[in-house]
Parts: structure tokens; C-alpha cells; sequence
């Protein structure tokens, strides 16, 4: 394991651009100057060394010279090479994350070092002793979360080495590449022949209490998160996201909606090294905020910790899975909303009219606002339209044209609030995961 503050000796022109000890990460590319950010963790900044460009032929010798580091030091546990590939290297120097990359993969020569510039345990982030008694517990699932830099890796490494050291679990961690800092006791795996899906076979064979997946970003990296945690391995990973909420709506498609508070039930977020927002999700049968006592269904409460206050609920609506706020201390109803955009788009399929609004009076009546001419085709000969929609929907629904939509009312199509917002990509993401991604467009002649 790599050791903080600890790396074999690098070359000079290396070791001189690293002797401030604020500098977290190093670039260096041909024909630029190099580049540095620098500072504490709550106040990074991207600095320019005053020093001559360096060019390609300095930068594939000071590659060389790299190679040769690793090869000398080969004894330490901490320095190999994680990764080869054609136009790419990733090494491991002590403490120190090293990626060499050249053309064809990279447009030129460039040498990234990354190092770690904070070293902390547990007791130093002051957690609740209610949070701490809760990571301890191994049927749990934690995801910790943030933004590239935000010191969630850090904290990861304070969790496990506070579980091999003071809860006396045993604890495996699951990396690419392997960079965490943790105690010698705790055994870090690569991909196992580059799948990290053969890694999750071997963690099962090993018997651990707890796992550390470092990091969580592919479709099918959140598939063998879920796939441990079932098989009841407490579970914590890392990955990057803007928000606690984001990163449970990445495991929206990817996990059944009744298993989602299975797989994870912690997520922490961190922002510039402390802990942001740390949430709970269980999972309730029962109808969702604002809809009638018969529609009751598996819903997941979002739920701060420790408050208990609930803030979203995730459950099925349609076809699709939906997050939706939960605020008491507003009138408006996000159910509602949901419901009566769902409305508007299937009134629109089934009628080809422009739908301006749709306004829910009930839970079993509706207004809809259309282009004033649309009217007539919408409700039909003797309001045979309207009744075959009514008897489709299973609402009661008025027709009205658009000039009588009251001032200020929201059109359907016009700036969507942050929720909905939240709520589209969860069920785009689900669809991009069941179609396999984007349709390949017809190639054709332009029509002149």
C-alpha cells in the first residue's frame, strides 16, 4: 500500500516541481509550460510555473526515466505499473498516481501526477456518532459522492482504515487503478484480467466484511455494486456526482425500483473536504404524497440524515420511475404536476393538437388547454373525442382554447423547474440504458 507523503526518488527536473507541498496535481505537456493546482482543498487553483516549455523529446526521456524509477523499486509494494496501453501508461510511484499519454491516444506528449495532500482519519471529520455507527454496520450500502478533487476519496480512505483498525473488520477494496491509501492489512484489487466483474467473483470467494469499490462510473460498475451488496457484503463506493440526490437517480434502470434501498441506503456528499449531506432511502408500500389511498404502490422515501426529514420519494408512474420532491411547506402538489405533464403528453399522441396546459382540478378531473381551432377535432361529433380520451385516461376532462389560459400560467414546453428537471434525466437516462444509446441516423441525399 502507498504510504502519505512517502514516493521513491524521482528525477530532478520531476522532484523540483513538487517541492511545494500545497501542489496536488502536476501538468506537464509538450510545447506548454507547465502547470500546477496548488492550494487547500476548500480553495484549489490552477497555477502557470514560470519555466521554459517543455518539448516532446524531454517528456518521452523523463517517461523513460519513470520506467526505470519502478523497475529499481520494484521491492516496494507500492510501485508498479497499473496500466499499459497503446498511447497510454499509468504508474504508481509511493504515493504518487503517474499517467504518461502519446499520440495516437493523446494529440501529444503529456505527464500527469497526481498526489495526495491531505491525510486524515474518522475523528477528524467530527462525524455524528449516529453516522459512524452506521457506517460500522456491514449490512449497509454507501455510496460517497462528489465532485472531481472534493476529498471523497479521502474520506473513503478514513472509513476503511477506521474499520480494519477500530471495528476489526475485514476489508478488501476494488480499484482502477489502485491509488487508495489504507492500511497494509487491507487488500487492494485490480480488474481481474481488466473485468472488474471477475474481481466481484474472487471478493466473494475472500469472505470480506466490507468492500471499498473505488470508482463507481460505468453503467455496468453500479450492476456489480448491486450484484455484491446483494449477496450481503457491506458495500461503500465512490463515484463522482454534483449531489446525493444525482447519484441515486444513476442507479434508477440499472436496479429494480423495489431492490434500490437494498443495494444503497447512505449517501454522503462531500464538497471542498467536509460532508455536504448525507441522505437515507427505505422503501414503504403506500400511496405517494398527493395521490388517493387506492394508488398505493412501493415508493422509496428520500429521507436527510439524522433530521428524518423526508425529501424526495422515488416510485413508478406509468412507465416510468420518477423522483419527486416532497415539501409540506408548499401548496403545490409535485404529484399533480407530474401527472398532468404525463397527460399532456399522451393527450398530445392520441389527438396530434398543441397542448399549451394541462391543469389537474382533481385527481380524477382535468382541464386542457388547446390551440382555440384544435377544439372542435379534440372533442368530436357530439363529444365523441372527448369521451373515448375520458374513457381512455379514466379522468373527466374540459376542453378549453388557449386565449382563456389565465396570465402568468407556465405553457407546457417553456422552462422546466430543477425537480422536473431531475426527474427527465432519471427516465432518460433508463431509456438511453434499455435501448442501448442513440438510433444511427439514415444516410441520404439532402433534399434541395
Amino acid at each position: 500500500m502507498a504510504t502519505f507523503g512517502d514516493h521513491p526518488p524521482l528525477p530532478d527536473s520531476l522532484e523540483s516541481l513538487l517541492g511545494d507541498k500545497t501542489v496536488s496535481t502536476l501538468f506537464l505537456k509538450a510545447d506548454c509550460p507547465p502547470r500546477v493546482k496548488a492550494g487547500h482543498i476548500t480553495e484549489l487553483r490552477l497555477e502557470d510555473i514560470e519555466s521554459e516549455k517543455w518539448d516532446k523529446p524531454t517528456l518521452e526521456s523523463l517517461g523513460n526515466e519513470l520506467i526505470t524509477v519502478i523497475e529499481q523499486h520494484n521491492h516496494r509494494s507500492d510501485c508498479f505499473v497499473e496500466i499499459e496501453r497503446e498511447g497510454c501508461r499509468i504508474l504508481q510511484a509511493g504515493d504518487l498516481r503517474i499517467t504518461c499519454a502519446w499520440p495516437p491516444f493523446s494529440d501529444a506528449w503529456e505527464i500527469t501526477v497526481v498526489r495526495p495532500v491531505a491525510h486524515l482519519t474518522l475523528a477528524d471529520y467530527e462525524l455524528d456518532p449516529r453516522l459512524i455507527r452506521r457506517l460500522s454496520d456491514h449490512h449497509r450500502g454507501v455510496f460517497v459522492v462528489g465532485k472531481p478533487g472534493s476529498g471523497k476519496t479521502t474520506f473513503a480512505q478514513a472509513i476503511a482504515a477506521y474499520l480494519d483498525e477500530e471495528v476489526g473488520a475485514m476489508v478488501k477494496t476494488m480499484e482502477a487503478p489502485r491509488d487508495l491509501q489504507v492500511p497494509q492489512r487491507v487488500t487492494q484489487y485490480a480488474p481481474l484480467e481488466g473485468d472488474l466483474e471477475k474481481t466481484a467473483e474472487v471478493i466473494f470467494l475472500v469472505r470480506p466484511d466490507f468492500v471499498i469499490f473505488d470508482e463507481v462510473r460505468r453503467a455496468r460498475d453500479f450492476e456489480i455494486f448491486a450484484d455484491v451488496r446483494l449477496a450481503g457484503v457491506g458495500l461503500l463506493g465512490v463515484t463522482h456526482a454534483n449531489s446525493a440526490l444525482e447519484a441515486v437517480q444513476r442507479l434508477i434502470g440499472k436496479v429494480e425500483l423495489g431492490m434500490i434501498s437494498q443495494v444503497l441506503d447512505t449517501v454522503i456528499h462531500i464538497e471542498k473536504g467536509h460532508i455536504a449531506q448525507v441522505l437515507e432511502l427505505k422503501m414503504v408500500v403506500r400511496a405517494p404524497s398527493g395521490m388517493e389511498s387506492d394508488l398505493s404502490r412501493p415508493v422509496i422515501e428520500v429521507r436527510a440524515f439524522p433530521s428524518n426529514k423526508m425529501t424526495h420519494e422515488i416510485f413508478s408512474f406509468g412507465e416510468q420511475v420518477v423522483v419527486v420532491p416532497v415539501d409540506e411547506a408548499t401548496s403545490q402538489n409535485p404529484t399533480r404536476k407530474l401527472a398532468a405533464a404525463e397527460l399532456a403528453r399522451r393527450i398530445q399522441r392520441w389527438s396530434g393538437a398543441r397542448i399549451h396546459h394541462v391543469e389537474m382540478a382533481s385527481d380524477t378531473s382535468a382541464t386542457i388547454y388547446v390551440d382555440d381551432g384544435a377544439i372542435g377535432a379534440i372533442v368530436g361529433s357530439g363529444g365523441s373525442g372527448v369521451r373515448s380520451m375520458e374513457d381512455e385516461f379514466g379522468l373527466k376532462l374540459k376542453i378549453k382554447g388557449s386565449a382563456e389560459l389565465p396570465k402568468g400560467t407556465k405553457r407546457v414546453g417553456s422552462n422546466t423547474s430543477d425537480w422536473e428537471q431531475q426527474t427527465q434525466r432519471s427516465m432518460d437516462s433508463r431509456t438511453w440504458e434499455r435501448t442501448g444509446g442513440p438510433k444511427p441516423r439514415r444516410k441520404g441525399k439532402r433534399r434541395r
